[in-house]
């Protein structure tokens, strides 16, 4: 069955519970089902095995579980005798049949359930009569990996939670990240390793923080396998969605994955995994999100950790909470000597510029670029995502540039890319091809100055150009007399005294000499001022966009004033019509 019929069919069953359930809580049954119909053909053929073997172990008093796993071929078994054909064989007792077969499951089974609140959907189709019928409708298809992929699984799954979150008018972005973005992810984060992840027992480890239903944890797994098929990729990661958490850990489970690194929880108030450290990070965080919630955590850590805690450079203001897991992040980079990490996060144009100097944002991006760890940042065409039609931007960093690349960032213009899909899904309208993908890959490796058509695309520059000093411009106070005013105690007696109402700022690059400036740009408009260097303060910006403006020159004043004649000449002559 290819995926457009599956996605249909498991749509179907929406059919089933048309009336007795509204269409926001369409979801609640079907996600489920979907996800206990796949672990059930994923154990049919071990299923008689299994049995065998926990009679045996039970008997001779010998804790089954590592046999249980061993003899299932999967990280999850289940000892009940019943499966999901045989619960639609009996009609008059499917709750208590499914329960049972449910309990039957291992913990890390039986936690995904408890997360989806299945018990609560199924007393209440087995109130509406429902519950037999959606069972059997779910027997009718085989959803075994040698029938649908675990890529093509992540795909419907994805495709459901966006159908379900339309019709609930939820934020469908919240839970996954389109899959050709991810793909671009990763591709880039691996890019500069592939001399290292070929080797033949290969071990790395990735973190999601915000994993969402696990596409990013299951594409970096899939692209390394197609790399190097000895290396393992060991996942790890955290939701606060229940359901997304839900279907991300029966995911890994069916991968293989030790389930137990996935957490569920707020990453930013309640960290799931403290103190560690990990080669690779993907994240897409909420962006344009408050943070009101956590702030009484967040704050404590930052004054209470400083920099020994995930929070120490800044905060940003509390409408917008992406530049948290940003440092979140790099709190889970090892240091270069062990090492090193890269990853990528998704963010909006807002951390690349909101904030002045001394801002929570700016002392971010301060404590990134001085301590060389941004590689380089992408631009992404508009209408990426499902729930947001503006200007993203992926971040590459690292503890481990190459040696190319140490003190300077790498701009990408990507924004002219993607092709216009031919149906709109929530926001989303363009799409980037493989090619396109492999493209921005090239243009990252190559890390140098590039144009199409006669525009830039990608431009690289020293972590010092996004920096500046912002200045204090003092001019003196003047009595009516218009006599310069002096102080008369402490460090200021003797000194002209700052006039607060002719006060101004200067901001100046760091690439340039402040004197230099001073001299060339305020001094000849304003002999008597001076420079109030104690209230200087160091900010950082990265205007993505001003970098790859083409100015194009104004047509010449002849041209326009020719075009105005002949529309004057056109006027006139109207005006001579109506008066004859």
């Amino acid at each position: 069955m290819n995926q457009q019929a599956l996605s249909a069919f498991l749509w179907s069953v929406a059919d089933l519970l048309r009336g007795d359930y509204k269409q926001s809580d369409y979801g609640r049954v079907i996600l489920p089902f979907t996800v206990l119909r796949r672990l059930d053909c994923v154990l049919t053929p071990t299923k008689a095995a299994v049995l065998a073997e926990n009679k045996a172990r039970t008997a001779q008093g010998v804790p089954p579980d590592s046999y249980l796993k061993r003899v299932s071929g999967q990280g999850f078994y289940n000892t009940s005798p019943l499966d999901m054909k045989t619960l639609a064989g009996d009609q008059d007792n499917i709750r208590e049949n499914l329960y049972s077969y449910i309990n039957g499951f291992s913990s890390a089974v039986r936690d995904i359930f408890d997360s989806f609140e299945f018990p609560t959907q199924v007393e209440r189709l087995a109130k509406a009569g429902l519950l037999y019928q959606v069972v059997e409708r779910f027997v009718q298809i085989d959803l075994h990996p040698d029938e649908v992929s675990n890529h093509q699984m992540g795909t419907i799954f994805e495709e459901l939670i966006r159908r379900f979150a339309e019709l609930s008018n939820e934020t469908a972005g919240h839970h996954f990240t389109p899959r050709e973005v991810i793909r671009l992810m990763v591709t880039l984060i691996f890019a500069e390793d592939e001399a290292d992840l070929g080797g033949s027992a290969v071990v790395r480890t990735l973190y999601d923080p915000t994993a969402g239903t696990g596409g990013m944890l299951s594409e970096a797994g899939d692209f390394l396998a197609k790399t190097n098929p000895k290396a393992r990729l060991t996942v790890h990661g955290q939701e606060l969605n229940p359901e997304s958490y839900a279907m991300c850990k029966a995911d890994m489970l069916i991968k293989g994955q030790d389930v137990s690194n996935i957490v569920f929880g707020n990453t930013l108030s309640d960290d799931g995994h403290p103190g560690t450290r990990f080669d690779y990070m993907l994240s897409n965080p909420p962006f344009g999100v408050e943070w009101k919630k956590v702030e009484k955590e967040v704050r404590k850590e930052h004054q209470q950790q400083g920099f020994n805690g995930r929070f120490g450079p800044g905060l940003p203001r509390i409408s917008d909470g992406s530049m948290l897991f940003l440092l979140h992040l790099i709190s889970k980079m090892r240091p270069g000597s062990e090492g090193g990490s890269r990853f990528g996060i998704v963010l909006n144009g807002s951390p690349l510029f909101t904030g002045g100097a001394g801002s929570g944002e700016s002392e971010i991006r301060r404590h990134v670029l001085e301590n060389d760890l941004l590689e380089a940042i992408i631009g992404l065409p508009t209408e990426m995502f499902y729930n947001t039609g503006i200007s993203t931007y992926v971040w590459i960093v690292s503890t481990r540039k190459p040696a190319r690349r140490k003190g300077t960032v790498q701009l990408i213009d990507a924004s002219g890319m993607g092709r216009k899909m031919r149906k709109t899904l929530g926001n989303k309208r363009k799409e980037l091809s493989e090619a396109e993908i492999a493209d921005i890959a090239a243009l990252f490796t190559a890390n140098e100055d590039a144009e199409r058509n006669g525009k830039p695309i990608s431009r690289v520059f020293p972590n010092t150009a996004f920096g500046y000093r912002a200045l204090t411009v003092e001019r003196p106070r003047r009595d009516e007399a218009g006599k310069i005013v002096l102080g008369q105690r402490g460090k200021a007696k003797g000194k002209p005294v700052p006039d607060p109402k002719l006060r101004d700022t200067e901001t100046v690059s760091l690439l340039e000499d402040v004197e230099a400036y001073f001299k060339r740009e305020v001094l000849p408009h304003a002999p008597d001022a001076w420079i109030d260097h104690e209230k200087t303060k160091v900010g950082y910006e990265i205007p993505f966009t001003r970098h790859f403006h083409v100015f194009t020159p104004p047509r010449p004043l002849e041209a326009i004033d020719a075009d105005l004649k002949q529309v004057t000449d056109r006027i006139k002559a109207l005006l001579e019509d109506m008066s004859a």
